[in-house]
């Protein structure tokens, strides 16, 4: 993966074939092409290529056209057995004037077709036609709807598991504290990144302010539920103890 947004000025596009003879750098190689050139069979992530120089699409133009790239050693570095994949925010702005952006899925197949031929348009207003005439394909996602988001609320839920297991401390959460994080974690405008300030604001911090307090030890199984609005920690408590005790609100 290369986030271009790194490349934005001219004398770092060097970078990816290798800096010139006499530079530093020099013989470590090209961050792209010596990575190609001992894994031919690799897939080649382009984060944000609209952000890139243009000499980066110059570089990326060769690629996709004849296959092969020149690196600072004169060495041919060959790009036929490699996956070549690129990612834009081309038309984001556009989107979100049009109330179509983020967890607002379109209402059918006619809105999504709208969308993507706007996407299409605003994406050749910033690439060359040269350049786009080399994709094999352009594809437009669709905007996050609540069973991605459920899903990506569970990867950062697992995320805190293992982090805690490693204490010997787990967590249950039913579904109105999942209804909750995902309440919470809901933003139409900055996508799915506030998930993870949801889970770090009402799961992590409080569970660790338990654990610094001694409230919460090894061993010991918490029970998390909602009551006016909030994330309720209860310790569950094994039969020999008697009845679960509340933990904190």
């Amino acid at each position: 993966q290369l986030d271009m947004s790194e490349y934005m000025e001219k004398f770092n596009v060097s970078r990816l074939v290798g800096s010139p003879p006499g530079y530093v750098g020099y013989e470590e190689g090209g961050q792209l092409t010596e990575k190609v050139r001992r894994n031919p069979y690799s897939v080649v992530l382009f984060d944000e290529v609209e952000k890139a120089h243009p000499d980066v699409m110059n570089m990326l133009l060769q690629i996709l056209e004849e296959g092969k790239l020149t690196d600072s050693f004169g060495r041919q570095v060959d790009f036929r057995n490699t996956i070549i994949l690129l990612t834009s925010n081309v038309g984001a702005e556009r989107l979100q004037k049009g109330s179509a952006m983020g967890f607002t899925p379109p209402d059918d197949e006619e809105d999504y077709a709208r969308m993507k031929e706007n996407l299409t348009e605003e994406a050749k207003k910033v690439f060359r036609p040269e350049f786009l005439n080399r994709f094999d394909d352009i594809l437009v996602f669709r905007s996050l709807g609540r069973d991605e988001l459920t899903q990506i609320l569970e990867l950062e839920l697992e995320k805190v598991r293992k982090r805690l297991a490693e204490r010997d401390i787990h967590f249950e959460l039913d579904s109105s504290a999942r209804d909750l994080l995902l309440e919470k974690g809901f933003d139409p405008t900055y996508g799915a990144r506030p998930m993870r300030r949801a889970v770090e604001r009402y799961l992590e911090d409080p569970m660790a302010e338990e654990i610094i307090r001694g409230d919460l030890r090894e061993g010991e199984t918490i029970s998390i539920s909602t009551k006016d609005e909030k994330l309720e920690f209860t310790q569950k408590e094994s039969s020999a103890k008697g009845e679960d005790s509340k933990v904190s609100k």
